[in-house]
């Protein structure tokens, strides 16, 4: 939050006393910008997961705040409890039978449910996506799992029910008279719902900063009023006097007839208003109209600050208010099409940041071809399509045209973004730097705007210089990072070295698919690839994979296909799975197949194998067991090596001491040898294991072990990731990211 930073409160101050000084601002906007902070203080709530789950004797009684959202696996709803201020998201999983929601089941209905109540799961892991603080900012504080439809009893409905009603029937309706692919664009950009476009498709629109096409905002908004409106004076069905009225009554209907979502609420009732106050012949201006918009949206919903659509929405708004000057000064459509996206990329640059640690700048450059395209041709056709559907001849005639038509400027999308995918990777902001960043872009649009184009320039030239640097600061840095991730039931160590000398895997574990038997990408994609996003991390120096179980080498294809992997270090005894292999060969890439007693150098640290010596007839005693010193510390990885592996090693080096343990096998009884604790004499211990996992790792014979060697234990199922901090050839600290 932005009160939370006490850098931003103080700028708010300082611009408002400049304003004033400057008799830009007269004494009642500041006192009312005064009052509108001190409001926003204290109305806006601080994100604060509850400690406990509360005890129910019997079921919960209170009101359908939300649509009724029906998944592909899952219907979910917001309750709102009549004895409590915290909402509750109650999901229940289809079967075969569950079809249709249950009976009853409406925004405002009146319910009693019961069902398991739980605290939703937070991120475990730096960069991962926190769901419990994604359902915390819309306010809700528990989750509610249904086992059957007996488990709950509505009755009644409220006046939006029936919007949301008619909003699936349209639905129901267009997906009768067109192809999947037409109706998946039809929900998306006339009702707000993206849930039928292709996930590969979302992906690619994220990547080049060109999901505001999937949402419906002001753009949407603006076209269909447009549309209506024009139709209704052209046809002569209503007077231009009746019809404003008409896109009175319409637009709050139409809001929530796609989706009630903050950006189209917004883009809603900033037209709204500003018919309104065109009928009532109140002068004001669109920044002020936009203010009113942000103050009613605020107050009438504490939560939605925290919407992203939200804040992105307010941000290009504002950004291009402010460069309105600027923007009427081009007298070239294709230019003025740059310039709005180069104001509303750069305006949002820094959020962009904070949740997708990305930022594409030749997507600016596609914006320039796809907005148009968007604009011009498929939001038109999809309202088009809306009104002309009752005549199939024309819906099948349009529809045989858009597919193709469609296909082929998503292809030409994909084809750019296999050529040309170059982001930035800079990982989160911090707010002194967010401040900097905005000082240098509005100076830079002030220059713009007055035409001091030298000015200009040199400010261009410093944005430049100021994101560059941001890029290669971690070369600067004298901080390195050991990662241990929680990835559950499996292994992934993240070794991050000073100055950015290199970046290392030890193992990169997934999930298993078991109805296909191969690695899913969950892991990688939830994970791995947020955290390395985070760190600002685009290439991976080398990856050591102990031996050939998913758990701990099933990311590292995801790895190999989307991250610039140098070196990929398996033992002569490796090999490799037909999904490894796949892989390679599809990438050109190679396995470096490292022996007892050699010695890796990467970034001027070593990596010395001490295992397997000899073929142990099995993959997990065949494990790599890598010792190296990093941070001032000696550390040993020993992948899921057993006993007699670990006994070999006491042989082979009995002079061995190590500082921090990676121990074998997620904790189990096969690893982890009383006689090898003693003897290597370990201060840390680090443990990768699931929650509740089917094995009952850690064994407490392991634990018992390690305590009583008096070791400090990590592990990831009750602290989440856990990192090891150290300055340039000082010893560190290890941090928890769970309490």
């Amino acid at each position: 939050m932005i009160f939370e930073s006490y850098l931003c409160c103080i700028l708010f101050f300082w611009v408002l006393l400049s304003l004033y000084v400057m008799k830009r601002l007269g004494k009642l906007p500041i006192l009312f910008s005064l009052i509108c902070f001190l409001f926003f203080y204290y109305h806006i709530p601080i994100l604060t997961p509850p400690a406990e789950i509360p005890h129910i004797d019997s079921s919960i009684q209170g009101e359908i705040v939300s649509p009724i959202i029906d998944r592909s696996k899952t219907f979910d709803f917001v309750l709102q409890p009549y004895q409590s201020n915290q909402k509750i998201l109650v999901v229940f999983f289809k079967d075969d039978q569950s079809v249709k929601p249950f009976p009853g089941l409406q925004h405002g209905a009146s319910c009693a449910v019961q069902g398991d109540l739980e605290i939703p799961e937070s991120s475990t892991n730096p960069g991962q996506f926190n769901y419990q603080k994604h359902l915390l900012s819309k306010g809700i504080s528990y989750q509610m799992i249904l086992h059957s439809k007996q488990d709950v009893q509505c009755h009644g409905a409220s006046k939006l029910a029936q919007i949301f009603a008619l909003r699936a029937k349209l639905k129901t309706y267009i997906n009768e008279r067109v192809s999947p692919e037409t109706a998946a664009w039809f929900y998306a950009l006339v009702l707000g719902d993206d849930s039928h476009i292709d996930e590969d498709i979302i992906d690619l629109f994220q990547d080049w900063n060109l999901s505001h096409l999937l949402a419906i905002s002001g753009l949407h908004v603006g076209l269909v009023t447009a549309l209506v409106y024009f139709i209704l004076i052209k046809s002569n069905v209503l007077t231009r006097e009746k019809a404003q009225w008409l896109m009175i009554l319409f637009l709050p209907i139409y809001a929530f007839l796609a989706g009630g979502e903050p950006s189209v609420i917004r883009a809603s009732t900033t037209v709204l208003l500003f018919l309104i106050f065109n009928k009532l012949k109140w002068r004001i201006t669109a920044m002020d109209v936009l203010s009113i918009v942000f103050i009613l949206l605020v107050a009438v919903d504490r939560y939605i600050v925290y919407h992203i659509g939200f804040q992105f929405s307010f941000l290009v708004t504002f950004g291009l208010l402010l460069s309105r000057r600027w923007l009427s000064q081009s007298t070239s459509y294709v230019f003025s099409v740059l310039q709005i996206s180069f104001v509303s990329q750069m305006m949002i640059l820094p959020l962009q940041l904070a949740y997708f640690s990305t930022f594409h700048p030749l997507s600016i450059l596609l914006n320039v071809v796809i907005v148009p395209y968007f604009t011009l041709f498929v939001i038109p056709s999809m309202f088009l399509l809306l009104l002309f559907s009752p005549l199939t001849f024309i819906v099948n005639l349009f529809d045989q045209l858009f597919v193709p038509i469609h296909r082929l400027f998503i292809a030409f999308i994909e084809l750019v973004d296999q050529m040309a995918f170059y982001p930035m990777i800079l990982g989160a902001l911090s707010a002194p730097v967010i401040v900097i960043y905005y000082i240098l872009f509005f100076a830079f649009m002030y220059y713009l705007q007055v035409k001091k184009s030298r000015h200009a320039f040199y400010n261009g030239i410093l944005i430049s210089v100021f994101l560059v640097l941001l890029a290669i600061r971690p070369y600067f840095s004298p901080v390195g990072t050991v990662t241990m991730l929680d990835i559950g039931q499996g292994d992934a160590y993240v070794l991050e070295l000073p100055y950015r000398k290199g970046v290392i895997f030890i193992d990169a574990g997934a999930q298993v698919s078991f109805s296909e038997n191969n690695p899913t990408d969950k892991v990688y994609q939830q994970i791995i690839k947020p955290y390395l996003y985070s760190r600002g991390i685009a290439k991976i120096d080398a990856v050591f994979l102990s031996h050939e179980d998913m758990d701990h080498d099933g990311s590292t294809p995801y790895l190999i296909e989307e991250m610039s992997v140098d070196q990929i270090f398996v033992s002569s005894l490796y090999e490799p799975p037909d999904y490894m292999v796949h892989v390679l060969q599809k990438e050109d890439k190679s396995l470096q197949r490292v022996d007892h007693a050699e010695r890796m150098t990467i970034g001027g640290y070593s990596f010395y194998i001490l295992s397997p010596e000899k073929d142990w007839h099995s993959a997990n005693d065949n494990s790599l067991i890598i010792y190296t010193e990093i941070g001032g510390k000696k550390w040993l990885f020993t992948g899921d090596a057993g006993k007699k592996v670990e006994k070999n090693i006491l042989q082979k080096y009995p002079d061995l001491q190590i500082d921090v343990l990676k121990v074998g096998h997620h904790g189990s009884q096969t690893s982890t040898d009383p006689a090898f604790i003693n003897r290597i004499e370990p201060e840390v211990a680090l443990i990768s294991v699931g929650r509740n996992n089917m094995y009952n790792h850690p064994a407490s014979d392991v634990l018992d072990t390690l305590k009583k060697a008096g070791v400090q234990i990590f592990r990831t199922d009750t602290h989440g990731a856990v990192q090891y901090r150290f300055q340039y050839a000082e010893s560190g600290t290890f941090f928890k990211y769970l309490p």
